[in-house]
């Protein structure tokens, strides 16, 4: 059971952000910040939050689908359904009169707005406004937490289904299929984006492709998957050993990254600096002497997309909030040997946070 989500109450609360931003209206382009305020899934619509109303409009394969799912979420709009031309008509008769129309600067391009300046409200002043929506994703509310917390259970136990393939010679390929099967059939829409297998020699590419390569005796696998629930993404790597490491190198890998993501995971709470997690995990693994292996940032917010606000890096000027879910995932990459990622999603609170990946931390799998 997924908890509700408090959609009717996001537009109030993004209207309090107008006058700040400089605007008395805003047109809604980028879907996932749609969807968010609305609760519509469909691939196609614009949204015009109005100082006194919701102007929402789409074309007609979209007509039934838009009035179900925002009564759903207890909204009440105004549809306009139709073509381009019916879309674009009612957005600037329902944009008169009003000085100020804030655009989502992130996705509307140069060509676009100059047609908006132009032929949809060419007596309005049109404001580039940044982050307006973002803003109000980052603190989660608990049937959003409730929706990331699902997938990511669905991982842990698609996880725990498939990889004793690990143990049969199989290729990196084969078992991301298996692995993305799994999530599928225990329940996830889809894979939260393109599973990660990369053993061996491969480990050493953070985003590495799976590929044909048999993952072989000895050698370690970063796995770096997620599922998708309600919209909503989970985000875990692990790195497992199959069977006893081949080398002592190996494990010292391991160690150290594995106290990295627990110093880590223990410096986030509320107040604290992103770039306060990011330094924690890196003092461990730079005394170990491998700080120019640690090529990335040590994590990212997790919600509508996989990568959001905040991140969690040495130049974040973030701060963490309670309700943040953010990664903490280290990792040492080495082309002699491989690689090691350790990630855990988690939810930040006032004292700490919780864990949402339960899958186990051992190393060797056997």
């Amino acid at each position: 059971m997924l908890s509700p989500m408090d959609v009717a109450g996001r537009l109030a609360r993004l209207r309090a952000y107008f006058d700040a931003a400089g605007c008395d209206a805003l047109l809604l382009t980028n879907l996932t910040n749609i969807r968010y305020l609305t609760g519509f899934t469909g691939s196609a619509a614009l949204a015009f939050v109005l100082p006194d109303e919701l102007l929402f409009v789409t074309d007609g394969r979209y007509q039934l689908q838009s009035a179900d799912q925002l009564g759903a979420a207890g909204l009440e709009a105004r549809f306009a359904i139709g073509g381009l031309t019916v879309q674009q008509e009612a957005i600037a008769a329902a944009g008169k009169g009003i000085a100020r129309i804030g655009l989502e600067a992130g996705s509307v391009t140069w060509a676009r707005q100059r047609a908006m300046a132009s032929d949809w409200f060419p007596e309005a002043e049109l404001v580039p406004t940044e982050g307006l929506v973002e803003t109000l994703r980052r603190v989660k509310d608990a049937g959003e937490i409730s929706r990331i917390s699902e997938a990511a259970r669905i991982a842990d136990a698609a996880l725990a289904e498939v990889a004793p393939l690990l143990l049969d010679g199989t290729t990196e390929a084969d078992f991301a299929l298996a692995l993305d099967f799994a999530m599928r059939r225990l329940g996830a829409a889809d894979v939260s984006f393109e599973s990660i297998v990369a053993g061996g020699p491969n480990g050493a590419k953070p985003h590495a492709r799976p590929s044909s390569r048999v993952i072989g005796p000895g050698e370690l696998v970063v796995l770096d998957f997620g599922a998708l629930v309600d919209g909503y993404h989970s985000d875990m790597t692990r790195t497992l050993s199959v069977g006893e490491p081949a080398t002592p190198d190996l494990v010292r890998m391991w160690d150290v990254v594995a106290e990295s993501q627990r110093a880590g995971v223990a410096a986030v709470r509320a107040g604290v600096a992103c770039s306060d997690i990011d330094a924690a995990c890196r003092e461990v693994i730079a005394a170990a002497g491998w700080a120019d292996a640690f090529i990335h940032g040590t994590g990212h917010g997790v919600g509508l997309d996989i990568h959001e606000a905040p991140a969690v890096g040495a130049t974040s000027t973030d701060t963490l909030e309670a309700g943040h879910v953010v990664t903490v995932e280290p990792g040492v990459y080495l082309p002699e040997h491989g690689g090691v990622r350790i990630e855990d999603t988690v939810v930040v609170t006032e004292t700490g946070c919780e864990l949402l990946t339960h899958a186990p931390k051992e190393l060797v799998l056997q």
